[in-house]
C-alpha cells in the first residue's frame, strides 16, 4: 500500500491516527513552529524582540483537566506525554519544530480521552507579531508527517488553541481547532478549552 501523504486540516477538521497498513500509532510528536513576523522601519527593527511561544498539553478526562505539560512540567504524571524543552525564540517557521510535545498513545491513562494541545505568548506579543506557525502530527517510528495545521492571519490575541488528540471508536483522532484566545500561559486558556471538548 502507498505511504499516505500529510493532511493540511482546515479549522474542525479531523484526521484518524492510524497507519496505512491499518495498525495502531503509538508514539507520536505534536511538533511547533513560529517565526517573528519581519518588523518594517528603522524604529520597528530597533525595538524589535524575540518571541517566546509556549507549547502545552492539558490532559482531559470528560471535561475536567488531570494533567498538563508545559515548559515548567516536562513530564506528565503518567509518563505518556513529555515535553522536549522550552524555545525561547522560535525560528523554525516552515522548517524543523520549534517545541516538540510526545505522547505515547499506548500509556495514555484510560480515563484520558482527550489531549489539548495550547500555544501561549509567554513574552506577550500578539499573533501579528507571529508569522508561518504551525503544528503538526508526527508518527515518531518512521518520522512521517500525520497532519499538519498553519495558523494564519495574525491577530490581536496572545494564545491560540490549536489542535486535541482525542479517542474514537477504539483508536485516536486529531481535530484542528485553531481558536483565538488571550492568555500568557495554558491557565489563562482553561475555560477558553472547555467549548472545544
Amino acid at each position: 500500500m502507498a505511504d499516505r501523504m500529510s493532511v493540511n486540516l482546515g479549522k474542525g477538521q479531523k484526521v484518524d491516527l492510524g497507519k496505512p497498513d491499518g495498525g495502531a500509532l503509538e508514539v507520536v510528536r505534536m511538533g511547533l513552529g513560529w517565526q517573528a513576523a519581519p518588523r518594517k522601519g528603522f524604529f520597528a527593527k530597533l525595538m524589535a524582540r524575540d518571541i517566546d511561544l509556549d507549547a502545552s498539553a492539558v490532559l482531559f478526562a470528560g471535561r475536567t483537566p488531570v494533567d498538563v505539560v508545559y515548559f515548567q512540567h516536562l513530564t506528565s504524571s503518567d509518563g505518556s506525554v513529555r515535553h522536549g524543552g522550552d524555545n525561547l525564540t522560535g525560528g523554525a517557521g516552515q522548517g524543523a519544530d520549534d517545541e516538540v510535545i510526545t505522547v505515547d498513545l499506548t500509556r495514555v491513562p484510560k480515563k484520558v480521552d482527550q489531549i489539548v494541545f495550547t500555544v501561549n505568548s509567554f513574552t506577550g506579543q500578539t499573533f501579528q507579531d507571529v508569522q508561518n506557525a504551525f503544528c503538526r502530527l508526527v508518527d515518531d517510528a518512521t518520522g512521517r508527517e500525520l497532519a499538519r495545521y498553519t495558523l494564519t492571519g495574525g491577530g490581536s490575541h496572545t494564545a491560540q488553541i490549536m489542535a486535541k488528540v482525542h479517542r474514537s471508536d477504539g483508536g485516536w483522532q486529531m481535530t484542528a481547532i485553531g481558536a483565538p484566545t488571550q492568555g500568557r500561559t495554558f491557565q489563562d486558556v482553561i475555560p477558553d478549552i472547555e467549548q472545544h471538548l
